[in-house]
C-alpha cells in the first residue's frame, strides 16, 4: 500500500460525457448537435462559461449566453482553417490563467485568412477530443466523401462485423442465441467479461422494449462497436487518419514515422502490418487498418514501449568487469526469511533462470563428509552442496553467457573443504576460472572474455607453494555483524583455516577486508574484492560520494543487506549504483518496490546480468557524485514527458477490502535515479471503473543523468483505509520507446498480468541539446530563463589554469549555438500550433499543409541554396504565412551555422582537453611544488577531474543536430 508524495486525493466522476462510449464519427456529430458546456478562453485573462452547440444542418458552430448577436455568436464551419488540440495559440500561451488550464482539455478553432483563434476548454480531455474529431471531421466535408454522412451501417466495420455475424448464423435466420453471441464477442475480443456483455445485450434489447433474448445483426455490431471500441484509440485514429475512420498505408507510415520514432520505415512494411492486423478480409485486400485492427496493433508487441534493441546484448561487453552493474542474488539458497527459511535448491533455478550472474552457497560440514547448505537459524533443512552445484552447472548459462560469480561462504572444516573442491573440479571441469591475475594489468578482465567462465569469489592463502593450509578472516558477514554489534566486540575478527586446494580455486575475486579509501587505492590489487555490509556502505556513500564512484572505476564492490532485515527485506539499490556499486545483492525471495526496480533494470542489454555503468563513472579522470542534487558535469539533462492515457482490465487488488467488484484506480509515475532525479506524480482517481478507465494526464519530469534514471509505473486502488496495489511495471530510461504504447503490468510478485496494460503517451525532449537524436529528436524550453553557462573550476596551478581559460570561449560558443538552434526550432513549433514534444517531422508536415492555397496549389517553392533547402514565396502571402517562413528560415540559418561551424569549436575544446590530460600524472607533483597538500589537493585533484568532464563534448548532441538538418533536407 503506497501513498503518492502527499498529494491529496482527486476525483474524476466520469470518464466519459455520457453511458454510450463514442465508437463513430456519427457520435462525435450527435454529441455536438446536443450541445455541452465549454470554456472561452480570452486574450485577456478572463474566461467564460458558453454553451456551444452545432447546427442540426452541420453548417456552424453558435454558443449561448452573449452580448454579441445572435448571427455574430456563430462560426461558419466553411470558415474553420484548423483545430488544434491542446494549448498551442498565442491566446492559451498569453493567458495569465493558462497554467491553471489542464493541457489535453484545451483546444483552438483557427479560422479566416488571418487565422483568428477561438479558444475553448473542455471539462474533460474526453469532450475536448470529440470536439476536435467532429470538427476535423466536418471541415473535411468538402476535400472527401465522409463516412458518417453514409451511417454507420455502410462502414469498413460494420461491413466486416456482418460477415462475421452471418457466418456464425448457420440457420441463415438473421437472428441467433444470446449465448452465441456472447461467446462469438469473447472470441473476437477475449479480455471482455462474459456478464458485461450480456449486460450490454440486456441494454439494447431494454432500449428497445423487445420482450425475446434472440439477438440480431444491428444488435451483435452495435453492442460490439460499444464494447470494443475504446475511445482514446478512436480519437487516436481519427487524428492521424486526416479524418477517415481507417489508416491507409500512408497514414500509418507518417505515424510511425513522425510519431513512434520508427526509422526506415516504407509503405511495403505499413502494408505487411496492415495485412498481419487488420480483421476485415476487405480491409486486407484494400490496405487499409480500421478501429479493431489499429486497436491490435497497438496492443502487439510490436508497440510495446520497451526498446526492442535492448532485448538482445547491445552494449560494449569488452570493458573491464568492474565498469558493469553485476545481478546479485543475496542468501541465494533461501526461497522464505533469512532468519528461519528452509534452505531449498529452486533458489538456484530462480535465480539463474532471472539473469543473475552472483549467486552465494553458505557451506558448512554435513554428515558421511558431505558439504551442504543449509539456514543455520534452521539446521532442519538442508540440501547438499553437490546437488547445488550439479543445479548452477546446468542453469548457469541458460538466461546468459556472462560469467557466472560464486560468493562462497567458507564454514567447514579442511577435509571437506577438500571435497567441495573435488566436487567443483569434476561438476564444472573447465568452466572454472583459475588463471592468476597478471600483476602487469590495471583492470579485471571483461565480460567478453569470460564467457561461460564460472568464477569463485572467496579467502585466500599467500602465494607460498609449501603452505598447504593457514588462517585466513572469516566470510560470514552475518555473523561479523553480529559481532560488530555485540557489547564484548574487541575488533577481532574470527579466523578459519583454509586448505591450499580451495584457495587456488579463487583467482580474480579474492575476498579482501576494506580499510579507508586512500589504503585501498594505494595497495589494494584489482582482482580483490571487498564486501559491504548495507550500513556500512550507506555511512560511506554519504561521507565520501566521489571517493566511492573513484574507487569502483577499477574494483568491484559487493553490498549485502542488514543483517537487521530478519524478514528478508530488500534494500533500495538504486542508492548503491548511484556510487558506482557492481554487486548490490538481493534477497530474490522477497517481492516488493526494491525488487521491482532491481528486476526492471536488469531487463536491459537483453537481460544478460551485465549492464554497463554510464560513461561518467568509468573514465578515469571525470568527476561524479552520488548525491549530485544538479546538472550532472558533461552530460545533457533530458525533459521526459508522459502522458497516462488510459488503462485495461485491470484486476481488483488481491486482498483488498470488501466493496463490490468495483474499483478506483488511479496510476503513480515514480522516476528514480541520482538524487536530483527523483521524483513522484499521480493521475487523478477514476470512480468505478477497472476495464478502461480514461486518465488523459501529462506530467513532464526533468532526468539530469539518463543512464542512470528507471521511471516505475504502479496502479493502485483509491480506497478509504489504504491504497491497495493493482500492478506496476519498472523500465530503464533508456529502454524507453517514444510515442503511444501500450505498458505490461505486473503482478505483486513480478509476473506479467495477462491482457492488463497502461496505454501511454512517451516523448523525450532535448533540454539542452543532449539524448539520442536519432530516435528523440525533439526540442523543449523548460523555462524561459537567463542562458546557463557551465562553469570550469580554478585549480590553483596556474600553468594548468591557464590551458583552461582558453576553453572558455569556445565552451561559451558551442553552448550559445545549441541553445539558437534549439529556440529557433521551438519558435517554429509555437506558430505551426504545435506542443513542444512534437518531431520535426510533424512540425514540417504542418508547415506544408498551411503554404497550400485554397485551389490546392503550394504558395511556396523549395530552393536549394548550397544544400540547405529554403522556400521562397511564389506570389503575396498573408502575414501568417510570412511568420511561419520567417521562422523556417531562421531554423535552416542556425542550423547552417552550427554545422558550419560545430567541427571548429569542437576542435578547440578538444585541444583544451587533451592539454589538460598532459598534466593529470604530474597533477600532485606540481601541487605539492605549489605548496598544496591534504584537503587543498584533493581539491585542485577534484577540480581537476570537473573542468575534464565538462570538455567532453557531448558528440551524441552535434550527431543531433545534423540528424535535423538530414530530416529537414
Amino acid at each position: 500500500n503506497q501513498k503518492c508524495g502527499g498529494r491529496k486525493k482527486t476525483v474524476s466522476f466520469s470518464s466519459m460525457p455520457s453511458e454510450k462510449k463514442i465508437s463513430s464519427a456519427n457520435d462525435c456529430i450527435s454529441f455536438m448537435q446536443a450541445g455541452c458546456e465549454l470554456k472561452k478562453v480570452r486574450p485577456n485573462s478572463r474566461i467564460y462559461n458558453r454553451f456551444f452547440t452545432l447546427d442540426t444542418d452541420l453548417q456552424a458552430l453558435r454558443w449561448e449566453p452573449s452580448k454579441k448577436d445572435l448571427e455574430k455568436a456563430k462560426l461558419d464551419i466553411s470558415a474553420i482553417k484548423e483545430i488544434r488540440l491542446g494549448k498551442n495559440t498565442e491566446t492559451f500561451r498569453n493567458n495569465g490563467l493558462a497554467d491553471q488550464i489542464c493541457e489535453d482539455c484545451a483546444f483552438s478553432i483557427l479560422h479566416g485568412e488571418n487565422y483568428e483563434s477561438l479558444d475553448l476548454v473542455a471539462n474533460s480531455a474526453d469532450v475536448a477530443n470529440i470536439w476536435v474529431s467532429g470538427l476535423r471531421y466536418l471541415v473535411s466535408r468538402s476535400k472527401q466523401p465522409l463516412d458518417f454522412m453514409e451511417g454507420n451501417q455502410n462502414t469498413p466495420r460494420f461491413m466486416w462485423l456482418k460477415t462475421v455475424f452471418e457466418a456464425a448464423d448457420v440457420d441463415g435466420n438473421g437472428i441467433m442465441l444470446e449465448d452465441t453471441s456472447v461467446e462469438l464477442i469473447k472470441q473476437l475480443n477475449p479480455t471482455l467479461k462474459e456478464a458485461k456483455i450480456r449486460l450490454k445485450f440486456k441494454e439494447i434489447q431494454k432500449s428497445k422494449e423487445k420482450l425475446t433474448t434472440r439477438v440480431t445483426e444491428e444488435e451483435f455490431c452495435e453492442a460490439f462497436c460499444e464494447l470494443c471500441t475504446r475511445p482514446e484509440v478512436y480519437f487516436l485514429l481519427v487524428q492521424i487518419s486526416k479524418n477517415k475512420e481507417y489508416l491507409d498505408a500512408n497514414d500509418l507510415m507518417l505515424f510511425l514515422e513522425a510519431e513512434q520514432g520508427v526509422t526506415h520505415i516504407t509503405e511495403d512494411m505499413c502494408l505487411d502490418i496492415i495485412r498481419r492486423y487488420e480483421l476485415s478480409e476487405e480491409g486486407r485486400q484494400k490496405g487499409f487498418l480500421a478501429i479493431d485492427g489499429f486497436t491490435q496493433y497497438l496492443l502487439s508487441s510490436e508497440c510495446d514501449i520497451f526498446d526492442p534493441e535492448q532485448k538482445k546484448v547491445a552494449q560494449d561487453m569488452t570493458q573491464p568487469l568492474s565498469h558493469y552493474y553485476i545481478n546479485a542474488s543475496h542468501n541465494t539458497y533461501l526461497i522464505e526469511d533469512q532468519f528461519r527459511g528452509p534452505a531449498d535448491i529452486n533458489g538456484y533455478v530462480r535465480a539463474l533462470k532471472m539473469g543473475c550472474r552472483s549467486i552465494e552457497l553458505d557451506v558448512s560440514d554435513g554428515s558421511d563428509n558431505e558439504p551442504i547448505l543449509c539456514n543455520r537459524n534452521n539446521m532442519t533443512t538442508h540440501v547438499s552442496f553437490r546437488s547445488v552445484i550439479e543445479v548452477i552447472n546446468k542453469f548457469a548459462f541458460v538466461a546468459s553467457e556472462y560469467p557466472l560469480i560464486l560468493c562462497l561462504g567458507n564454514h567447514c572444516s579442511l577435509l571437506q573443504q577438500k571435497v567441495m573442491v573435488q566436487q567443483m573440479k569434476k561438476v564444472f571441469g573447465n568452466k572454472l576460472y583459475t588463471e592468476a591475475p597478471l600483476p602487469s594489468e590495471s583492470y579485471l578482465p571483461s565480460p567478453e572474455k569470460l564467457k561461460r567462465m564460472i568464477i569463485v569469489k572467496g579467502k585466500k592463502l599467500p602465494s607460498d607453494p609449501d603452505m598447504l593450509e593457514g588462517e585466513v578472516t572469516d566470510e560470514d558477514e552475518e555473523a561479523e555483524m553480529s559481532r560488530r554489534m555485540s557489547v564484548d566486540y574487541n575488533g577481532v575478527q574470527k579466523q578459519i583455516r583454509l586448505c591450499r586446494e580451495l584457495s587456488d580455486l579463487v583467482s580474480i575475486c579474492k575476498s579482501v577486508q576494506y580499510r579507508d579509501f586512500e589504503l585501498s587505492m594505494k595497495s589494494q590489487n584489482y582482482w580483490e574484492i571487498c564486501s559491504f555490509s548495507e550500513t556500512e556502505a550507506s555511512r560511506i556513500a554519504n561521507e565520501y560520494p566521489e571517493d566511492f564512484v573513484n574507487y569502483n572505476k577499477k574494483f568491484l564492490s559487493r553490498i549485502y543487506p542488514s543483517a537487521m532485515r530478519i524478514d528478508s527485506s530488500n534494500l533500495n539499490p538504486q542508492d548503491f549504483w548511484n556510487c558506482g556499486c557492481q554487486i548490490v545483492a538481493m534477497n530474490f525471495q522477497t517481492p516488493g518496490p526494491m525488487m521491482d526496480l532491481h528486476t526492471g533494470w536488469f531487463l536491459q542489454n537483453g537481460g544478460c546480468g551485465y549492464v554497463l555503468r554510464p560513461s561518467i563513472m568509468r573514465d578515469e579522470v571525470s568527476y561524479f557524485s552520488a548525491n549530485t542534487k544538479g546538472i550532472v558535469p558533461g552530460v545533457s539533462p533530458l525533459a521526459l514527458h508522459i502522458k497516462i492515457i488510459s488503462g485495461q482490465n485491470f484486476p481488483k487488488p488481491k486482498g483488498a477490502c470488501a466493496k463490490g467488484d468495483v474499483i478506483d484506480p488511479y496510476v503513480c509515475i515514480e522516476i528514480h535515479g541520482i538524487p536530483a532525479d527523483c521524483s513522484e506524480q499521480r493521475t487523478k482517481t477514476v470512480q468505478q471503473n477497472s476495464d478502461n478507465p480514461i486518465f488523459d494526464e501529462t506530467f513532464e519530469f526533468q532526468v539530469n543523468l539518463p543512464e542512470l534514471a528507471m521511471i516505475r509505473f504502479v496502479a493502485l486502488d483509491d480506497d478509504y483505509i489504504g491504497d491497495e496495489f493493482i500492478g506496476q511495471y519498472t523500465i530503464p530510461f533508456e529502454c524507453l520507446q517514444p510515442g503511444y504504447r501500450h505498458v505490461p503490468l505486473r503482478s505483486f510478485v513480478g509476473d506479467i498480468m495477462e491482457h492488463v496494460t497502461l496505454f501511454v503517451h512517451i516523448a523525450i525532449t532535448n533540454r539542452s541539446g543532449g539524448g539520442k537524436a536519432q530516435k528523440r529528436s525533439l526540442s523543449v524550453r523548460m523555462g524561459k530563463k537567463v542562458r546557463e553557462y557551465t562553469m570550469l573550476r580554478n585549480i590553483g596551478l596556474k600553468t594548468i589554469d591557464d590551458i583552461f581559460k582558453i576553453a572558455v570561449h569556445p565552451l561559451r560558443e558551442a553552448i550559445d549555438m545549441r541553445e539558437n538552434m534549439q529556440n529557433a526550432i521551438v519558435s517554429i513549433k509555437e506558430l505551426c500550433g504545435l506542443p513542444p514534444i512534437a518531431s520535426l517531422k510533424q512540425c514540417l508536415l504542418t508547415l506544408s499543409s498551411r503554404l497550400i492555397t485554397s485551389d490546392n496549389t503550394p504558395s511556396v517553392s523549395l530552393v536549394m541554396k548550397d544544400n540547405f533547402p529554403y522556400l521562397e514565396p511564389l506570389s503575396a502571402i498573408p502575414d501568417v504565412q510570412k511568420k511561419m517562413l520567417a521562422a523556417y528560415d531562421l531554423m535552416i540559418q542556425e542550423s547552417r551555422f552550427l554545422i558550419e561551424m560545430a567541427d571548429t569549436v569542437q576542435e578547440k575544446i578538444v585541444q583544451c582537453q587533451k592539454a589538460g590530460m598532459e598534466f593529470h600524472e604530474e597533477l600532485h607533483n606540481l601541487g605539492a611544488k605549489e605548496g598544496l597538500k591534504g584537503r587543498k589537493l584533493n581539491k585542485a585533484t577534484e577540480s581537476f577531474a570537473w573542468n575534464i568532464t565538462v570538455l567532453k563534448v557531448d558528440e551524441t548532441f552535434r550527431k543531433g543536430i545534423i540528424f535535423l538538418w538530414v530530416y529537414t533536407h
